[in-house]
């Protein structure tokens, strides 16, 4: 296998699989392999944002922390797409509500991401470039969640820049239909378009930014997202 470590992924050229998961918590992606994934070895460590290859009812699967925002999602998925061979990435991540019929735990299917970031600027497109996700895996997404029971949303997300966002402007992006705000689909979405690969983003509802509620703890979101987790290791 050909050396071809990263600054920020510490993997072999085949030690990666073609389809990785993609929590923004490294402790999340310990948890997965541990308990979804046969016979999982950690690829990497660097920066403590773990990365695992194991078998998913027989299929070589991957899972790779990304991080928080689109600059770190933005190095992950870029050196995968670019570096590994990577062909299909699917984030799992909490979001925040924005929509008054979601609930904690329901699951989002970003369609599209709308952002407010200056991602998009590296590309330098003569206008306002709309971040979509793949439309097969998307599909295949609804229809696990759906056959679940689970409650399902699809449709547009806001990828936000910050965190704590002093102009308080999510009620603005609500009067638009925009379900619910994360800080990763729109930089992995055009990743995935420039390098011409696949994404998805797969999202739970965790709390409430403009009622200023958190109705999942940090432990719950690194360990019982099941459901979210379940779906994904199934879309494909």
């Amino acid at each position: 296998m050909a050396d071809v470590h990263t600054p920020h992924i510490g993997a072999e050229k085949g030690e990666i699989a073609a389809r990785v998961l993609m929590p923004g918590d490294p402790l999340r992606a310990k948890f997965i392999a541990e308990n979804y994934l046969e016979n999982a070895v950690c690829y990497s460590k660097i920066r403590g944002m773990f990365g695992y290859t194991g078998l998913y009812r027989g299929e070589k699967v991957s899972v790779q922390g990304s991080g928080m925002g689109v600059s770190s999602i933005g190095i992950y998925s870029w050196e995968l797409y670019n570096f590994y061979d990577v062909d299909t990435i699917i984030r799992i991540g909490t979001a925040g509500c924005l929509v008054p019929n979601e609930k904690p735990r329901d699951i989002v299917l970003a369609q599209a991401a709308c952002h407010d970031t200056g991602y998009a600027a590296q590309y330098r497109l003569p206008g306002i470039y709309a971040p979509i996700g793949d439309f097969e895996l998307l599909v295949k997404a609804a229809e696990l969640a759906k056959a679940r029971g689970v409650n399902v949303h699809i449709g547009n997300v806001l990828t936000g820049e910050v965190y704590y966002d002093a102009s308080q402007s999510l009620a603005e992006w609500a009067k638009m239909g925009v379900l619910a705000v994360e800080m990763e689909a729109a930089a992995l979405y055009m990743n995935a378009a420039y390098a011409k690969k696949r994404a998805l983003c797969i999202l739970t509802i965790s709390n409430d930014p403009i009622a200023g509620s958190e109705d999942i703890t940090p432990q719950e979101r690194e360990r019982s997202l099941t459901d979210m987790m379940e779906i994904a290791l199934d879309t494909k």
